[in-house]
């Protein structure tokens, strides 16, 4: 099935992939986001957020936005 992933990480990025009937959330996210913790990310479906067990559907929004940006200042 095709979903849009936008990743808002760094450079940031937005395409149409591939995925696996039955994918979820937290799946996608290690298959995309391996050497990241997904506790420092923002992880939405559909402009809303959703649990990490959540299976994807066709045509899903997934977005990923970190939390926390590396050299900023609080």
């Amino acid at each position: 099935m095709k979903v849009l992933l936008i990743n808002n990480d760094g450079g940031g990025f937005a395409d149409y992939i591939e995925v696996a009937t039955g994918t979820t959330v937290a799946q996608l996210f290690e298959q995309r986001m391996a050497n990241a913790n997904a506790s420092n990310y923002l992880i939405r479906v559909n402009r809303q957020p959703c649990p990490p067990d959540q299976r994807l559907q066709d045509g899903d929004r997934i977005s990923i936005t970190p939390t926390k940006i590396e050299g900023a200042k609080i």
